[in-house]
């Protein structure tokens, strides 16, 4: 074994040790980023050099925006807006080159601030190389919600490998708590969660390129992508905790979580130069929206269910995933198993009940005589027990989530050693490119474009 596969073992651990840390309670939003006020928010933003590491430990030079004042990061700031807010994007420039801003789908007005100049660039104003001299802001109305890219519109092949690119979400008119968390306004589209996939891809000769001052020699269409994002993160970084401090460029992971009966929203945006396709394991996801147009209205669906979604560059996906269990074949709480998850109403302090059964006199009560399914669960799986009898421990390989049982949020017997990377006794689902050469950091496994699903038992709210 390398070295370099060593460094990536070893960083895969501290990373999937610290996903321990991260906290599944959600403020106002799930997905971090910067909101403004309502109903005339303004961004100011700068742009700057930053360092990107990536999860064999190598670093690479890019070209980022952040918010003024602060570091400049990679994805760029996710800038969260209502609909029908007059949106204004004020920037300036801190790199050797112009640049600007662009959001396809958007129609956006770009106007120099005084005392500075504008460049009359290709698709929109430019702001100068200037040292911040001039600003230049980009103002539109956010009239349709969705999920939206932007990213430098001067000379993309470059800026945009650079790393001159963000995203932004529009909320729908009404948008609040539940029944109102929804991605359009329509009940077709509410969710408990939501998580941002912004999926970048870098070659790293064009990097190196710009730092050894070469911007005008560089071939681009001999594109070879060596590194693959999840929000400006390779896996194992993509688990790690946002604002992890080895990360200063890097604040925003990639890990989903919910229970058992919610719905994560996937807003899926493909940033670079080669198509992603992205794989949900748990479940299907159904895709509700693609380029901010929304195709589940009741009567006239278009919406379609996808285990892979391809996402091209460009392209923007608002997609559904929910989990039960659904079909699964066995009841995933482990009632007829008596293992030790209360039913709902015994948990609360209540005595046994008449459909409380110790079904094998160990003090253990399980809902399944005479009960329905709880709320979260598949009715046709409820109190159908494991239908395989397990290996004994020294005819098992342990994997570093497994809690040591089969059922949701219960633990067993582990070897010296093992597991300690599951807190809750959750099931974790990968999701990631089902493009193999996709899942390295630079020919080294694993890594890439992946993350986690993590289904947290009840008795682990993710709020």
């Amino acid at each position: 074994m390398n070295n370099r596969s060593i460094k990536q073992i070893c960083r895969t651990a501290i990373a999937l040790s610290l996903l321990l840390l991260v906290p599944f309670a959600a403020g106002a939003y799930d997905i971090p980023g910067i909101t403004g006020t309502s109903p005339n928010p303004v961004f100011d933003l700068t742009t700057g050099t930053g360092t990107v590491v990536t999860g064999e430990g190598n670093t690479v030079l890019m070209w980022l925006f952040g918010v003024a004042g602060g570091a400049v990061q990679y994805t760029g700031p996710t800038l969260i807006v209502n609909q029908n807010d007059n949106v204004t994007i004020n920037l300036t420039n801190n790199l050797p080159v112009p640049v600007s801003i662009v959001i396809p789908g958007i129609n956006v007005t770009a106007t120099a601030v005084a005392p500075g100049t504008a460049l009359p660039g290709i698709l929109t104003k430019e702001v100068p190389a200037d040292n911040g001299a001039t600003t230049v802001a980009y103002t539109f109305t956010a009239s349709q919600p969705g999920t939206y890219l932007y990213h430098s519109g001067t000379n993309p092949p470059l800026q945009v490998e650079m790393g001159l690119l963000g995203a932004l979400i529009v909320r729908p008119t009404g948008f609040g708590a539940p029944p109102n968390r929804t991605a359009y306004g329509d009940a077709a589209s509410a969710y408990d969660h939501e998580n941002l996939f912004l999926l970048t891809d870098i070659d790293i000769r064009v990097h190196d390129a710009v730092k050894n001052g070469n911007l005008t020699n560089i071939d681009f269409a001999d594109y070879h992508d060596v590194y693959w994002f999840i929000n400006g993160r390779t896996l194992p970084d993509t688990l790690s905790a946002t604002n992890a401090p080895w990360l200063p460029n890097q604040p925003y992971n990639a890990v989903a979580a919910l229970n058992p009966g919610q719905t994560i929203l996937y807003r899926m945006l493909g940033a670079g130069r080669d198509p992603h396709p992205f794989h949900t394991h748990g479940n299907h996801h159904l895709n509700i929206a693609r380029h901010g147009q929304f195709m589940g209205a009741p009567g006239a669906t278009l919406a379609w269910n996808a285990f892979t979604t391809a996402v091209y560059p460009g392209d923007s996906f608002d997609a559904l995933m929910t989990w039960t269990g659904q079909g699964i074949g066995w009841d995933v709480m482990g009632h007829a198993d008596d293992v030790d998850n209360a039913p709902l109403g015994f948990s609360t302090g209540g005595a046994p009940g008449p459909e409380d059964f110790d079904n094998n006199g160990n003090g253990v009560y399980d809902l399944c005589i005479n009960q329905t399914a709880e709320v979260f669960e598949d009715p046709a799986d409820h109190c159908l027990p494991l239908p395989v009898i397990l290996p004994s421990l020294q005819d098992l390989t342990f994997g570093m989530f497994y809690g040591g049982s089969p059922f949701l949020g219960a633990f067993g017997a582990l070897p010296p050693g093992e597991g300690g990377f599951n807190a809750n006794a959750g099931y974790f689902f990968m999701q990631h490119s089902h493009s193999e050469k996709e899942l390295t950091n630079f020919d080294i496994f694993p890594g890439g474009m992946a993350t986690f699903l993590i289904v947290e038992p009840p008795s682990a709210p993710v709020q």
